[in-house]
């Protein structure tokens, strides 16, 4: 009976490991890791004129790109909508998703898919024409809403009016130029989203100087990359990908100075560079520069957000709570040792 137990218990352990080896063979096998992203959101993820993506969590899939294939270009990118994103995450068209997604306990256990960190701390805001000559939520009631269907900001925004006993009238889009045309418009008074997506909305309208982003913030939005739940091998590259990103920040590795870093005495750069014996991509499948590759590709976690999102981008965003721990913000990776 022993004997047989243990069988049965080593099947199930070659079929798990079997299961978790899916996506990365089948990336290596493609040449190419497949992106899902949004339809165009300045800052995170918008094709130019030449269909070259950029953004945050565009960068964040080229250091995943750089680690497994050793190329940031190796990318096929798949525009989704918010309505779609997670069906094209769960049937395989897309490899990983990294498209302005808020981290819930619902997406994370009733859909197939799990989350692998948080890229961008958030919040929902609103946006109102100034000529509406409101300066607080609170005096909203009776308004017109824009926002996208499928997304958490119909919820939160649901409850906002319900918990001030105030009401509304709700316009949801699944197309997020749609609801940003519908607001120029005038269909209705008020667009909401994530307050990094209202910046980077507000750019697209005629006159951006012609509307105001409210004070209120009436939710948490932790935004992040998720992968599919039945493959741990490629949940653990997706994770691990984004926390060498921010721990290169707290350590000083940048894209410039990677080569010369790689000859530092410090342990724990030696660790993520993967120096000397320090091979933490075996276990992942990986190569022990993985992290390296990663770094050189696309810069550190900083570089990222001031590249793209930062003070001096059009977003003028500050990094505010997406500061690292060390300079009052909630940016924390785990080690790698």
């Amino acid at each position: 009976m022993k004997s047989k137990t243990l069988a049965i218990a080593a099947a199930a352990v070659l079929a798990a490991s079997a299961a978790s080896a899916g996506t990365l063979d089948d990336v290596k096998a493609s040449g190419k890791l497949k992106c899902g992203v949004s339809q165009g959101l300045p800052g995170f993820s918008t094709p130019d004129d030449a269909g070259k993506w950029t953004g945050l969590d565009v960068d964040y899939c080229r250091a995943v790109a750089a680690a497994v294939l050793g190329d940031p270009e190796a990318i096929e990118f798949v525009s989704l909508s918010a309505k779609d994103r997670f069906t094209a995450l769960s049937s395989g068209e897309i490899d990983v998703l990294s498209r302005n997604t808020t981290w819930t306990i619902t997406r994370d256990t009733d859909l197939g898919i799990t989350f692998t960190g948080v890229s961008y701390y958030d919040g929902q805001g609103m946006m109102v024409p100034k000529s509406l000559g409101v300066t607080s939520a609170a005096e909203l009631d009776g308004a017109t809403i824009c926002t996208n269907t499928g997304t958490t900001t119909e919820l939160n925004i649901t409850d906002y009016f319900q918990q001030h006993g105030m009401t509304f009238e709700l316009v949801a889009l699944e197309n997020s130029d749609e609801v940003v045309a519908a607001y120029g418009a005038g269909r209705c008074d008020v667009f909401t989203t994530d307050r990094s997506g209202v910046a980077a909305e507000r750019l697209k309208l005629a006159n951006p100087g012609d509307h105001m982003v409210l004070p209120e913030t009436i939710s948490k939005e932790p935004l992040g990359p998720s992968v599919r739940s039945d493959d741990d091998q490629w949940e653990k590259i997706s994770r691990w990908v984004l926390n060498a990103l921010v721990e290169a920040e707290e350590l000083g590795i940048t894209s410039e100075n990677v080569e010369e870093m790689m000859s530092s005495e410090n342990p724990s750069v030696q660790r993520v560079l993967g120096v000397g014996d320090n091979d933490y991509g075996k276990s992942m499948g990986l190569e022990a520069d993985w992290a390296k590759k990663a770094i050189a590709a696309v810069g550190n976690y900083g570089e990222i957000y001031d590249r793209n999102v930062g003070p001096d981008t059009p977003l003028g965003l500050e990094r505010g709570v997406n500061a690292l721990w060390t300079d009052g913000g909630l940016m924390y990776a785990p080690p790698i040792r």
